[in-house]
């Protein structure tokens, strides 16, 4: 039936009813409109065109008592949601608040899962996603997330996964993050993670490791995530077993130290999760983590100041793992080694002199400053980090040996600036003159 009523166009002519006041008017209307409408994209975008948006928000408002029409208004908008021209006039509405407001009346399963659905899709857009915040989505989140934690029913987990894939969807600016941090979000995700890894259901697991991650990359949510203890309540739940959890995991610690002293110092002297770190440097059959493991390895050296980090880190046996690191086929992996290899150097040489020998870190050097496919940047960085390695007698005689000198000299006419000018500096560092 719905071809001939699009072909009578029957739509144009229900549209004004949508102004009615008769709540059953507007309850068969909509409930019309919705029908012929569903799945028929041209005739939803002439819906938006003609002004649909406005009467639907306007009936969130207005009848938020009248349980079916709520239910139909909701609908509608899912079905447009996806739109961008629909998104467009619902940026002009007060439809936030609304859904906020009927988030948290919301007693079924399956009108939640409506409002996320409708709420998901608005957050794809930037205006939307700031009126949702504003509008107090994150706290209704976190008092879902709370209410829902210690059930194992399969449909509050649906809901939990839903809540955890819009907390990634609403990290919009180091504002919003830190409103999640402090309304205790990122407690109650990994409350749900505890939970879960021994469970095993990896969908909520996947959503609720992501939305952490993300709310790890702002500087002013790594102090507070910190100040909370959030680091080693991670690192406890590194036990798991479950490959995709512990990158997950990794990479949320890798954020955390990035740029911060404190978390590299604090994750630095923890012997259990550095030498868990070496064993899976180590690990063949999972390509993600054992890369996941060096690159974290590399954040807390690079990140550090502390002479204890870099001790630990050689007691545990990580440098060979760097230094490996520093012949990738990846050129941000080998600037990521390179550069914690040369602040390590520079905080305590002589801790990591033997190790250096021991893994031939001058003659890897010298592989990438002769090989022509070596980028720019990384030949740049290998010689911050020989300039480093000269203040040792034993590697600057290793240096010497191996002719590092002529290969430095032919790179003073590389076609990349940045090359020469390391190349020259390093030549006055090798025969003891001042640098420039």
């Amino acid at each position: 039936m719905k071809k001939p009523c699009i072909e009578a166009d029957l739509v144009p002519i229900l549209i004004p009813l949508l102004e009615s006041r008769d709540q059953e008017m507007l309850l068969h209307t909509g409930r019309a409109i919705g029908r012929i409408c569903y799945d028929n994209r041209d005739l939803q975008e002439e819906l938006v065109k003609v002004g649909v948006i406005p009467s639907l928000a306007r009936i969130l408002t207005d009848y938020e008592e009248s349980e079916p029409l709520v239910h139909v208004a909701l609908l509608a908008l899912y079905n447009l949601a996806d739109l961008d021209t629909a998104k467009e006039a619902l940026s002009k509405t007060n439809v936030a608040e609304q859904l906020v407001k009927h988030l948290r009346r919301a007693v079924n399963h399956e009108r939640l899962e409506i409002v996320f659905e409708v709420l998901q899709a608005l957050a794809e857009n930037d205006a939307l996603k700031v009126q949702l915040v504003e509008a107090g989505v994150p706290e209704v989140l976190s008092e879902i997330l709370l209410r829902l934690q210690g059930s194992s029913q399969a449909e509050d987990t649906c809901i939990v996964k839903a809540a955890s894939d819009l907390i990634v969807s609403l990290l919009l600016g180091d504002g919003n993050c830190l409103r999640m941090v402090q309304l205790g979000v990122i407690h109650q995700l990994l409350d749900l993670l505890e939970k879960h890894v021994q469970s095993g259901d990896t969908s909520v697991q996947h959503a609720a490791l992501s939305a952490l991650q993300n709310l790890a990359i702002p500087v002013v949510s790594k102090v507070q995530m910190l100040e909370e203890g959030v680091a080693e309540r991670i690192e406890a739940l590194l036990r798991s077993e479950s490959p995709p959890v512990q990158f997950k995991l990794l990479g949320t610690l890798r954020m955390l130290a990035d740029g911060q002293a404190d978390a590299a110092e604090i994750l630095g002297q923890d012997p259990t999760l550095l030498n868990r770190l070496v064993q899976w440097c180590d690990m063949n059959d999972h390509s993600g983590v054992r890369g996941e493991a060096n690159r974290l390895l590399a954040s807390i050296l690079h990140h550090n100041r502390s002479q204890e980090v870099v001790k630990a880190i050689q007691e545990a046996q990580g440098v060979k793992h760097l230094v490996s690191m520093t012949t990738s086929e990846h050129a941000a992996t080998q600037n990521e080694a390179l550069n914690a290899l040369a602040v390590a150097s520079a905080i305590d040489l002589e801790t990591l002199e033997e190790s250096f020998k021991e893994s031939q870190l001058v003659q890897s050097l010298h592989k990438l400053l002769q090989d022509d496919n070596t980028s720019p940047e990384v030949k740049y960085n290998s010689m911050g980090l020989l300039c480093r390695l000269l203040n040792s007698g034993d590697l600057r005689q290793e240096i010497e040996e191996d002719k590092i000198k002529e290969t430095l000299e032919q790179l003073c006419s590389h076609s990349s600036a940045n090359v020469v000018k390391a190349a020259v500096t390093t030549l006055q560092v090798l025969r003891g003159d001042t640098p420039q």
